[in-house]
């Protein structure tokens, strides 16, 4: 739209600054009057009917006020442990005259029956604390407030992980209280060397995120890049370990993750002792794993709880199933367009009898069911649990046979499309079969225009894009490419364990050693009962 002759656009007002109530007090400390700090409460926080203001005296002498958010405290704590302590003189300090200046030592030494607690000055911080659920008791005259932490939040019980289940392992899985998973880490991992670093990101949600790592383990040089990556995120807020994940990653336009996330406290303490860092966020029951590798999206906590040979056999179905889900309904499509000399001829009938009343070509018939399968499975995804269950069968049976009964599509499309979508299902990792189910449908495209040749120029094309990605500088395919004999131990099959005697080199650990083997066998016994003896 013109603008009228002689009109001048108005000047757009100036943003407020990130968390401008807060910026306001930034360094700003306390002067020890109580009007002032309820004034600043006011300005910050608002009329906020969950914001619990409490004035009592201290001892009975002191005024004091409390504030807190009282749905996320756990009110008896804070009247028997901070309440109670603040308001009652001890018996063994009854006939004392206490000093405002002696206040502070006292609380916070003699009297306070908590063990979350300190004093502290700044404004900001203390406004902080109460928005994060802790308890803050200033006193008229005291240049420094009592925070305390009272944070109590109804959480979920610890239940086995719905996208990772086992047949033979743990059935814990992280929650989303930050606490809990720490300490089911710690309840795998009692170590020394297990380090846990905390920091806040989000410039509005100041969501915690704690960075676990062993120390002696892990590369130096891969906490230090984390460090720099996570430090130039700047968004209001981090409501799941997803939104890291994208700022972290190394190539943001590839469907394939560079970052891997789990539920499972077993997976985060097995990788944490090969030498990558674990990632946590409050709120979110998802761990990021870095550096990742594409070999640990087809491996589960199975194959390292039973017997080597069983689990190698299962490891390759898996990955048979994951090149069954890329590549097998573009197979289709080239073999059925271009060469049907290679099927059979007994088969090759079956099939030209099953689509002689298809109207489409291969390609529009097997994109149209893939596209079809693709909505059913969201749609199953996103329903109640109750209504899915029976969306799939509907789906799977009356859609399927009346589409093939309409002369909608072949029963060999059908099988090709049911044969795809259970490879996809046998894949371990939900983000790695998303990008498999993404790259089927150019490659399906690019078979439908040029034959076999489209598969090989596709498969090309992709092979060269994984051989490029690196996550935090380690290649992608490693420890295939380039090449580490100790690591395809574990690569296509899981080898023994007596035969993983190092971790990964492509982590740069910094104690390669990970299995103690004598160097010499123990030597012959020279006992008379020994055989040689006898």
């Amino acid at each position: 739209m013109r603008l009228i002759k002689g009109y001048r656009r108005t000047k757009q007002p100036k943003k407020l600054p990130t968390n401008h109530t807060l910026s306001e007090y930034k360094d700003m400390r306390l002067s020890g009057s109580l009007k002032q700090l309820e004034d600043i409460i006011d300005h910050t926080l608002g009329t906020s009917a969950d914001l619990a203001v409490r004035k009592f005296q201290v001892f009975g002498r002191f005024p004091a006020v409390m504030f807190s958010f009282s749905h996320m405290v756990q009110q008896a704590v804070v009247n028997e442990d901070i309440i109670r302590p603040f308001m009652h003189v001890p018996r063994h300090l009854q006939d004392r005259n206490i000093e405002l200046a002696q206040l502070p030592d006292i609380l916070l030494y003699e009297t306070l029956y908590h063990g979350e607690a300190e004093l502290q000055g700044e404004i900001d911080l203390l406004i902080r604390g109460v928005l994060g659920g802790d308890t803050v008791v200033a006193i008229e005259g005291m240049s420094e407030a009592f925070l305390i932490g009272t944070r109590s939040i109804d959480k979920r019980g610890i239940e086995q992980p719905a996208t990772e289940q086992v047949i033979r392992g743990p059935r814990e899985g992280f929650i989303e209280s930050l606490g809990t998973n720490l300490a089911l880490i710690r309840y795998r991992l009692q170590s020394t060397e297990l380090r846990v670093e905390s920091r806040e990101i989000g410039t509005r949600t100041k969501s915690k995120v704690a960075i676990c790592y062993m120390d002696g383990i892990t590369d130096p040089e891969l906490l230090k890049e984390l460090d720099r990556r996570l430090s130039e995120v700047k968004i209001d807020g981090v409501l799941d370990s997803g939104y890291l994940e994208q700022f972290i990653e190394d190539n943001k336009w590839s469907p394939f993750p560079q970052v891997q996330y789990t539920e499972r406290p077993d997976k985060v303490v097995a990788n944490l002792l090969e030498g990558r860092v674990a990632i946590l966020v409050d709120g979110s029951p998802l761990a990021l794993v870095i550096p990742t590798v594409f070999g640990q999206f087809y491996q589960t906590v199975e194959d390292y709880t039973e017997r080597f040979l069983l689990m190698s056999a299962i490891r390759m179905a898996r990955l048979v199933a994951l090149i069954f889900s890329l590549v097998f309904p573009s197979l289709y499509v080239a073999i059925i367009s271009f060469n049907p000399e290679l099927i059979p001829t007994e088969f090759a009938v079956a099939v030209a009898g099953g689509r002689a009343g298809v109207p489409f070509p291969a390609v529009i018939e097997v994109l149209i069911m893939e596209v079809s399968m693709e909505v059913l499975r969201e749609a199953t995804i996103r329903l109640p649990q109750q209504v899915g269950g029976a969306l799939s069968i509907v789906g799977v049976l009356v859609i399927g046979q009346a589409a093939v009964a309409a002369g909608f599509a072949s029963p060999i499309t059908v099988v090709i499309i049911a044969l795809t979508t259970i490879g996809s299902f046998a894949t371990p990792a939900y983000n790695a079969a998303l990008a498999l189910r993404l790259l089927r449908f150019p490659l399906i495209i690019m078979a439908g225009i040029f034959g076999l040749y489209g598969i090989m120029v596709g498969l090309i094309v992709i092979a060269n894009h994984v051989l490029s990605l690196k996550s935090f500088g380690v290649p992608y395919l490693s420890p295939l490419v380039p090449g580490d004999k100790e690591g395809i131990k574990d690569l296509l099959i899981r080898a023994p364990i007596k035969w993983m005697k190092t971790r990964p080199a492509f982590l740069h650990p910094q104690d390669n050693i990970k299995l103690q083997v004598e160097d010499q066998a123990s030597p012959p016994s020279t006992d008379e009962t020994s055989p040689e003896k006898r």
